[in-house]
């Protein structure tokens, strides 16, 4: 293709989502049924208050090319949120991967739970190879330069988290397992419960009020609330099932 003057933008010459693959076949680190759940209870209480859901992007394992040099080097982060992006309202318009050279917005937090194979690379602690694509680390730090950065292992039932300061990570005080993000008025911790009928400690979204509930316990909770409401009617004479 030949050099325009003046250049073309990239969202003109660059490939798109329908252009790069959304998986590799083969590739270390795909989700298992833990990663599906956790991702799943995750996007359901993630609520911000700041941010109508409307412009919240919730990916789970979502293809993200980050390097508009190397289009194809991509990372598959477990979980991540991007902020002030127009949600897809129509089925054909659902992303096939996130493009950033095409979204032309960062994520704001990136979640990554530790698999077996992969936890030297979530952690940092292992070394870009010669003529490789960066780690995780260095692309959520230097490249995309992540605010947020959170590590869950539930092996160990240890959760990290950091956030950007300056040029470098600098880890979070996590009193109780937990910690807020003042820009949500949400809050990240590890919860101990049930969720999609599995009992376990998982990494779950809370608020002012409490742990942000999930569709189930929030219909429950509006049952409880009826069935008082039903309880009191009854202890003045009054039928509930005969309210107009």
């Amino acid at each position: 293709m030949y050099q325009t003057d003046p250049p073309r933008p990239p969202q003109e010459t660059m490939p798109t989502m329908y252009d790069l693959p959304s998986e590799l076949v083969g590739e270390s680190g795909l989700p298992d049924e833990f990663h599906r759940i956790q991702a799943d209870l995750l996007s359901e209480t993630c609520q911000p208050l700041t941010y109508p859901s409307e412009e919240i992007l919730l990916a789970s394992d979502l293809n993200l090319y980050y390097d508009p040099r190397h289009p194809l080097w991509y990372k598959r982060p477990d979980w991540y949120m991007v902020l002030g992006l127009p949600s897809a309202s129509q089925q054909q318009d659902l992303r096939l991967s996130y493009v950033i050279w095409q979204e032309g917005i960062d994520p704001f937090l990136v979640v990554e739970l530790l698999s077996p194979g992969t936890e030297q690379e979530d952690l940092g602690k292992t070394l870009r190879e010669v003529n490789r694509p960066p780690t995780k680390w260095e692309v959520y730090e230097q490249i995309l330069r992540v605010p947020y950065y959170v590590i869950y292992d539930r092996y160990e039932n240890y959760l990290r988290a950091f956030q950007l300061s300056g040029t470098r990570y600098e880890a979070i005080p996590l009193p109780e397992n937990r910690f807020f993000l003042a820009e949500l008025e949400l809050g990240l911790g590890l919860w101990q419960g049930s969720y999609q009928q599995t009992t376990g400690l998982w990494l779950r979204w809370y608020n002012a009020a409490g742990w942000v509930p999930t569709r189930r316990e929030q219909a429950e909770q509006e049952r409880q609330r009826a069935d008082k409401l039903a309880e009191y009617l009854r202890s003045q004479g009054i039928d509930p099932n005969n309210l107009p």
